[in-house]
C-alpha cells in the first residue's frame, strides 16, 4: 500500500520553500510563547496546560494539519499534475494511503515535537503535562491529516475551508459550545491525554471510549472516501 515514489514526491511538495516557512513558523511561535511565559511566571503546571491546550492543540495542530493534509494532494489536483500520477500503474488506494502517511508524519513532526519541547520549557513535564499534550497532538495529527486529505481531494477550496474549520470550529466552537465538543477532534485528543496527565489538568467532555471510536472511525472513513473520490477523478479524466 505504501509507494516510495509517491511518498518522495509528496514530501518534496509539502516541504517546499513556501510551505516549509509556514510549517516552521507555527512551532517557533509556540516555543517563543513558552519561553516568555516561563520567564515571567516560572514553572506552573496549570499555566503550562493552558498554553499547550489553548495554542498548541487548539490552534497550531489543526493549522499544520490543514497545510499538510490539503498540501499532500490539493495542489496536484489544482494544476492537473495528478493526471500524470493516475496514468501510472499505481493503485488509487495506494496513492491515498501513501499521501496520508506522509501528511501524518509531517503533521506529527511539526506539531507533537514542538509541543513536547514547549511543555518541557513551561514546567519540565510536571504532572506529565508535556507528555499528555504530546500524545494529544499525535492522535489529533492522524485524524486531522485524514480529514484534510479528504478535503483536498473533494474541493478546490480545501485550504480556505480547512482554515475556517481549524480556526472557527476547533478553536472557537469546539472549545466553548458543549454540543459541538462531541464532534471536535480536539476534544477526542484531549480525552486520550486526560489519561496521561495529572488529575484535573487536562479535561475533555468526551469519554475515552467514544473518543477512540470516533478517532478511528473518522480516520478510516475519510481515507476510504478520499480513495473513492480519486477513483472517480480518474474516470472523469479518461472521459
Amino acid at each position: 500500500m505504501y509507494n516510495p515514489t509517491v511518498a518522495r514526491l509528496t514530501y518534496r511538495a509539502l516541504l517546499g520553500r513556501r510551505r516549509a516557512l509556514i510549517l516552521f513558523a507555527l512551532p517557533a511561535l509556540l516555543l517563543v510563547i513558552a519561553a516568555a511565559v516561563r520567564a515571567f511566571n516560572g514553572a506552573d503546571d496549570q499555566v503550562a496546560a493552558d498554553v499547550l491546550g489553548g495554542f498548541a492543540l487548539a490552534t497550531m495542530v489543526p493549522l499544520i494539519g490543514v497545510i499538510a493534509g490539503t498540501g499532500a494532494i490539493g495542489p496536484e489536483i489544482d494544476d492537473g499534475s495528478i493526471v500524470y500520477l493516475l496514468s501510472k500503474p499505481v493503485k488509487r488506494p495506494s496513492i491515498i494511503f501513501t499521501k496520508l502517511i506522509v501528511a501524518i508524519a509531517v503533521t506529527m513532526v511539526f506539531s507533537a515535537v514542538p509541543t513536547f519541547i514547549a511543555g518541557m520549557i513551561l514546567n519540565g513535564n510536571g504532572q506529565q503535562v508535556a507528555v499528555a499534550y504530546t500524545v494529544a497532538a499525535l492522535v489529533a495529527s492522524i485524524a486531522y491529516s485524514a480529514l484534510f486529505l479528504l478535503l483536498g481531494t473533494v474541493s478546490r477550496h480545501a485550504v480556505v475551508i480547512g482554515l475556517v474549520y481549524a480556526l472557527v470550529w476547533e478553536a472557537l466552537f469546539g472549545s466553548l459550545i458543549s454540543g459541538a465538543k462531541t464532534l471536535s477532534v480536539q476534544q477526542w485528543a484531549l480525552a486520550v491525554a486526560q489519561k496521561v496527565s495529572g488529575e484535573g489538568l487536562v479535561t475533555s467532555d468526551v469519554s475515552l471510549t467514544t473518543a477512540v471510536v470516533l478517532l478511528i472511525g473518522v480516520t478510516v472513513l475519510a481515507t476510504w472516501y478520499a480513495g473513492q473520490k480519486l477513483r472517480t477523478l480518474k474516470l472523469a479524466g479518461e472521459e
